[in-house]
């Protein structure tokens, strides 16, 4: 008698370590093309630095201060200070007043048509004003980074809220639960996905909108050591301003996650 197949349950799971493996071949092969591309003068050096110089650079930049003025210490805490503070009252602003709109009709009909006009125009278009509101400093470049990170923090919350089960919210109502407490146990959970989701891309166009709020006569930070580097024709500063402003972006973005993770029940860390 022949023995009995085994029956499928669907795909094999690729271990953790594999995919680990994967990412990092990836990695390394896209240096070592990057690098033959300039070594063998596919690329020219004055276009683009190889990963060696930039590399070089990076060390350099630890502890000197040309061409830009301040070491790269500096321009990060420079940077991060100028990105957080306009990112964190965007999130602390925007997910609130997104929840509220979903929920509350009369919120939603009042503000929504403000909102609606301010949504289309670009964080950088706000540059001239807020230099005559603010002037040139920390200020001024918060509000340009606010100004990206707010729009996508109010549609994702309003969104999330919009989109709750509704028979949950039938069920608290009829256990005699008030708006505000379906709302506070019943709603803001169902959104936390979404608002997670909005928070995230706030933080992808605060990094984006980084370089051009540091233009506002900036003296330090990650964007203003990249315009630095293309004033002196220096392209390995540009790409070390790039690597390090993806690097930051890709760490808060992990830390996000872990956030998430652990504040929206039922879902499994990745």
């Amino acid at each position: 008698m022949s023995r009995p197949k085994k029956i499928s349950h669907g795909p094999k799971r690729i271990p953790y370590y594999q995919y680990a493996m994967l990412c990092v071949i990836g990695i390394l092969g896209f240096f070592l093309i990057w690098q033959m591309a300039v070594d063998f003068g596919w690329i020219s050096s004055q276009y683009l630095a190889a990963p060696t110089k930039v590399l070089t650079t990076f060390v350099t930049k630890l502890t000197n201060k040309n061409p830009d003025g301040s070491t790269l210490p500096v321009n990060i805490l420079t940077s991060l200070s100028v990105a957080l503070s306009g990112f964190g009252v965007a999130v602390v602003i925007g997910t609130p007043l997104g929840l509220l709109m979903g929920w509350y009709k009369p919120i939603d009909r009042f503000v929504r048509p403000v909102f609606e006009i301010v949504r289309p125009i670009p964080p950088i278009a706000w540059i001239p004003l807020t230099i005559l509101w603010l002037g040139i400093g920390l200020g001024a470049k918060a509000l340009i980074i606010f100004f990206s990170a707010f729009v996508p923090c109010v549609i994702n919350s309003y969104t999330g809220i919009k989109l709750a089960n509704q028979t949950f919210i039938n069920v608290a109502k009829n256990f005699g639960a008030g708006n505000f407490t379906v709302f506070w146990k019943v709603g803001i959970p169902s959104a936390l996905p979404m608002a997670f989701a909005g928070i995230r891309i706030a933080l992808g166009n605060a990094w984006t909108t980084l370089v051009a709020a540091e233009l506002l006569a900036s003296n330090a930070g990650l964007g203003y050591m990249i315009s630095m580097g293309r004033q002196f024709a220096r392209p390995d500063i540009i790409i070390l301003g790039m690597v390090v402003i993806g690097v930051i972006g890709a760490l808060f973005s992990a830390v996000l996650s872990r956030v998430e993770n652990s504040m929206v029940r039922g879902r499994s860390a990745k």
